[in-house]
């Protein structure tokens, strides 16, 4: 087998990304619509974040990440794809690029039961462990149009506003405690309680939306019951978060939650809201069932290794 070349892409040849033949795509961004477009085109991936494996001048392997506007290091590996055979062209593609950030596979709801669709999604996540990833999670992505039902605001919880960062993140500090979500637990394990409040407080204004939309929710008698965070990320309006302090969970205000946090967007314009929950997330799954929001993905986000 010829010897294979491993580079980025430049501003000149981004058309290579898109010469690897992934037709049908059955796994991944392409397979929901999504497109590859680089920024000097008026899309969102910077083509020295884009790298090819080639043989004999044939892009065998491709892998694109993602980042902010802002963003020094990418957020994610968006795109990771390779041809029939070419395995090991792909793991090496991993291992070669000096860059590093979780790899989210996107799947059809219910893949496993659809053989083709199956193998697409664990060739993928083979060579991403062999390239040196761990898989961490897998989870449902939900999106909420107007035609999905819009519940009633159950008015059992006040909403506020809260600026003071020092307050909110002591409500998300809160919510926290005994957290069912992997990320935060994985944070929480590896650097502590107080690195994984200040992850979520960075992500939260690192989102393009108004600070003054995140809010505080109260019981009656004036107990903080939890919070939710209305917002925008870069491809759309989104929930941001939603959480309950561990002396108020069983009452159901995780639904009280959402439904706050979609009227909000909804009453700001909002005609698509994603939102993402862990699977092994029972509770926050079933508010999202309840609330009328549809699973339209599955993913499994796997981590670099240190």
């Amino acid at each position: 087998m010829t010897s294979l070349v491993i580079r980025a892409l430049t501003e000149h040849d981004t058309a290579l990304f898109t010469s690897l033949d992934t037709a049908p795509a059955l796994v991944g961004r392409a397979a929901f619509g999504r497109t590859y477009t680089p920024v000097h085109l008026g899309g969102e991936y910077r083509p020295d974040w884009t790298w090819v494996a080639l043989r004999d001048g044939r892009v065998v392997a491709r892998a694109a990440w993602w980042g902010g506007p802002d963003d020094e290091t990418p957020k994610a590996l968006d795109w990771f794809d390779f041809a029939d055979g070419e395995t090991e062209a792909a793991v090496r593609l991993l291992r070669t690029v000096p860059l590093s950030a979780e790899y989210a596979l996107l799947a059809p709801p219910g893949w496993r039961d659809r053989p083709r669709v199956r193998a697409a999604v664990e060739a993928r996540a083979a060579a991403a462990e062999a390239a040196g990833m761990r898989r961490l999670v897998e989870r449902y992505r939900y999106e909420w149009t107007p035609a999905c039902p819009l519940q009633e605001r159950t008015g059992r919880l006040e909403y506020r506003p809260e600026p003071d960062d020092t307050v909110f993140g002591d409500a998300v500090r809160r919510t926290m405690d005994g957290t069912l979500d992997a990320h935060d637990r994985r944070t929480i394990t590896e650097s502590g309680l107080e690195a994984a409040v200040d992850d979520m407080m960075a992500l939260l204004h690192w989102m393009p939306s108004p600070r003054e939309w995140w809010r505080l929710a109260f019981t009656p008698d004036g107990d903080l019951a939890g919070l939710h965070v209305p917002a925008r990320n870069p491809a759309g309006p989104c929930v941001g978060y939603i959480g309950v302090v561990p002396e108020q969970r069983g009452h159901g205000y995780s639904h009280d939650l959402l439904v706050d946090c979609t009227h909000d967007l909804a009453a700001r314009g909002a005609t698509r809201i994603a939102a993402a929950t862990d699977k092994g997330n029972t509770p926050m799954a079933a508010s999202f069932a309840r609330a009328g929001y549809p699973v339209t993905q599955e993913r499994i986000d796997f981590v670099p290794e240190d």
